[in-house]
């Protein structure tokens, strides 16, 4: 391979072209924007890694789709080539991420279209906010249901479909033979010493599945909508994602995200992960500062000013 400055690999990486071990050869990273791609597309990017690769395409654990055995020279007629399918590389940098959502959209235990909601953060985040220089990477994912196919709470902001059962064990008729508790995947719903169901709200996670089992009505939807969890890492370190204990509606889920942009932003340094900047400056802070939403008052400010202690860079 010819000379490259450590600079113009440093700018390749920026755009999704990711130099290999061998130090010969580039991946091509390919943005599925909700995980989906079209049989026309898939097509392009098998063509494509016959063209001008070495012919094989590899899965990411973030679903993106990375074309192996790209040289230097090639890199320019391969972005052209997939740019006809309305194709483009990217997904790296200290800036949000592609999003990740779970097969929501199609699943029997969705309870959100996660592949719509992909779409919509990934103008607003992903493309809306792609020069925004952040202190780290800032992944966002999107289950579905609470069964964490993938794992939002280790994302730095994550996003889980809820259903609230809405129940009065004043209601309850005393079967013999409860649908909600034979229904209930958690044993969160069981029967007490007088025969009567009741719901153990702490173990309950709003999975939905007892809602309308019941044959009597006595269990129905009380509020759906979106849990957020933020400053998941999944690493050589790891945390848990603190759990926002609300439930809330798209828009406001989308606020949120634009909020602890801001404050990452603001008040992060260089190279700390989202969730080592909540964990510094304290969680109830952090929680204190994202529900009051002042942050977006300082929006402008916060984008426009060159802080000294953004910048840093990731894989």
């Amino acid at each position: 391979m010819q000379n490259i400055t450590e600079l113009e690999k440093k700018a390749l990486k920026g755009r999704g072209y990711i130099i290999t071990r061998d130090n010969e050869h580039f991946i091509g990273r390919i943005i599925t924007v909700d995980g989906v791609l079209t049989g026309d597309e898939l097509a392009v990017v098998a063509e494509a890694a016959k063209k001008f690769g070495n012919g094989q395409v590899a899965m990411t654990s973030r679903m993106t789709v990375e074309v192996q055995g790209l040289t230097h020279d090639t890199i320019e007629p391969f972005n052209e080539y997939i740019a006809q399918a309305g194709l483009y590389t990217g997904g790296t940098g200290s800036r949000v991420r592609p999003i990740v959502p779970c097969k929501g959209t199609v699943c029997v235990h969705g309870l959100i279209d996660t592949q719509a909601l992909a779409r919509e953060l990934h103008e607003i985040f992903y493309k809306g906010w792609y020069d925004v220089k952040l202190p780290h990477k800032f992944k966002i994912g999107i289950g579905g249901c609470p069964n964490n196919c993938i794992k939002p709470a280790l994302n730095d902001f994550g996003i889980m479909g809820q259903r609230m059962p809405e129940y009065d064990p004043d209601d309850c008729n005393g079967c013999k033979k409860c649908s909600v508790a034979e229904k209930c995947p958690m044993k969160a719903a069981a029967l007490d010493e007088d025969g009567i169901m009741q719901i153990d709200r702490d173990v309950c996670n709003n999975c939905g599945k007892c809602i309308d089992t019941c044959h009597f009505d006595c269990v129905t939807e009380k509020k759906a909508g979106y849990k957020i969890m933020v400053g998941g890492i999944w690493g050589k370190r790891q945390r848990l994602g603190t759990m926002i204990d609300e439930i809330y509606t798209k828009e406001q889920v989308i606020e949120m995200i634009e909020r602890s942009l801001l404050l990452y932003r603001e008040q992060g340094i260089t190279g700390e992960r989202f969730g080592m900047f909540i964990e510094r400056i304290g969680v109830d802070n952090f929680i204190s500062q994202l529900k009051s939403g002042d942050v977006m008052a300082r929006k402008e400010q916060i984008l426009s000013a060159n802080l000294h202690q953004v910048g840093g860079a990731s894989c």
